[in-house]
């Protein structure tokens, strides 16, 4: 096991890992009650989806820890959560079954593209100042979800939105956010799970939350959802629509530079990188997409790397062994179940805030300066909040962008893989419904 995972020549030992993977498992463990809320309002299951997040997690994570030997862990990713739930299912009244099946195709995808390397080729087509304005814009679009589900914003019929009245969970939901802030800003990794559980507590105290049958019990069944991405191939026709490609091209350009962003800072912290390369980036993007594929298949949204795998590196993990331990993690998390009565909208708010504030700061690595980039950049960003709607946004910046580069006199330096997703862009605004 030491000699598989190169222990001596990264200087790691088996009680490093373990408390670096048990540190990233407690980092990142709010997914386990997020990600059923966001896709129970796409009238998934809720109890379903929580037992096929924790099995997305622990397969995606295991995977990169024997197959890329990353300490990298792997779960259903925020944002995408929210574009499948928001943008696809509520905006575009596609069927989650058949969101799954857009999710199942673009893993698919992905797999070939990591095999062949053709990935590259497409992540150095994408300016780096669109990349970071998707990142920033889903980031606004995360926290404004957040704002809204706790009912601290809300609609106002003569300026569309307002301020709620902070009252009940309005009220928890702030208190969780500022539990959450103090957390973090004095250093704690764990800070999200743990400003959940304490707001969790409080809104228990005053009546607020739900106290739960049990702590322990067994795993809600996966039937409800189990398989349904498979539901959309019996009408072929189903999938051959605009909506359907943009939301399979949506998941495939996160998905991309998420992984590949999360893959390059976890292993500069770690030590991993090699003349700025890092060595079986190749491996790690395979688990990735393989990740995805079965956790499309067990019934949710895109999985993918999570950078809050930085935390567990911060506390000693070197080796995909920790990958493993915060797999195993996600396991055992099956039989807390029952604990999911207490998560409501107010709990998972200051969740789904703070991760927008930590997407946003991405703003800064966006030249500014130069007006056209700022401008895509700027509909990108902005849109996605406004128009309740990802793919809108990065449509929004994807038309733009060539514009302002052709004006500009820059045209030879747009890439021709640009110039197409500049057509099928406009097409999407053509035939939006």
């Amino acid at each position: 096991m030491k000699k598989y995972f190169q222990f001596e020549e990264l200087g790691t030992n088996y009680r490093r890992e373990i408390i670096g993977g048990i540190t990233t498992f407690l980092a990142m463990a709010y997914i386990l009650a997020v990600n059923p809320n966001i896709l129970g309002m796409a009238n998934m299951d809720k109890g379903a989806v929580f037992t096929a997040t924790a099995l997305a997690a622990a397969i995606g994570s295991i995977l990169m820890g024997l197959i890329a030997k990353f300490p990298i862990a792997l779960a259903p990713g925020m944002g995408l959560n929210a574009f499948f739930t928001f943008g696809v299912v509520l905006g575009m009244k596609i069927p989650w079954e058949t969101a799954l099946t857009g999710v199942l195709i673009s893993g698919v995808v992905f797999v070939l593209l990591s095999v062949s390397g053709i990935r590259e080729k497409i992540i150095n087509a994408i300016p780096a100042e669109l990349k970071h304005a998707v990142g920033a814009g889903i980031g606004l679009f995360i926290a404004f979800v957040g704002f809204q589900g706790s009912g601290i914003i809300v609609d106002n019929p003569d300026t569309l939105l307002g301020f709620g009245e902070l009252t009940g969970n309005a009220l928890l939901a702030i208190f969780g956010i500022v539990i959450t802030v103090i957390l973090l800003t004095k250093g704690i990794k764990s800070g999200i799970f743990f400003g959940m559980v304490i707001t969790a507590i409080v809104g228990g105290i005053f009546g607020l939350v739900s106290t739960p049958e049990a702590v322990v019990g067994t795993a809600p069944s996966l039937a409800p959802i189990f398989g349904a991405a498979f539901e959309a191939f019996t009408d072929v026709n189903s999938l051959f629509t605009v909506d359907i490609l943009v939301v399979i091209l949506t998941f495939l350009f996160v998905s991309f530079f998420d992984t590949a962003g999360t893959l390059v800072a976890v292993a500069q912290q770690a030590g991993l990188m090699k003349n700025n390369v890092l060595p079986g980036a190749g491996k790690g993007l395979l688990a990735d997409s393989l990740a995805i594929v079965s956790g499309s298949i067990l019934g949710t949204s895109t999985t993918t790397s999570y950078v809050e795998s930085t935390s567990g590196v911060a506390a000693g993990a070197r080796s995909g062994f920790a990958a493993i331990v915060t797999g195993i993690c996600f396991i055992l998390a099956l039989f807390f179940a029952p604990l999911l009565a207490v998560v409501t909208s107010a709990v998972t708010a200051p969740a789904l805030i703070i991760v927008g504030i930590l997407m946003v700061s991405s703003l800064r690595l966006i030249k500014w300066d130069q007006f056209e980039v700022a401008v895509p950049a700027f509909f990108t960003v902005i849109m996605m909040p406004l128009t309740y709607s990802i793919a809108t946004g990065i449509a929004c910046g994807f038309v733009f962008y060539p514009i302002t580069m052709i004006m500009k006199g820059k045209a030879k330096e747009v890439h021709p893989i640009m110039y197409g997703l500049f057509v099928v862009f406009v097409l999407y605004f053509i035939f939006l419904k």
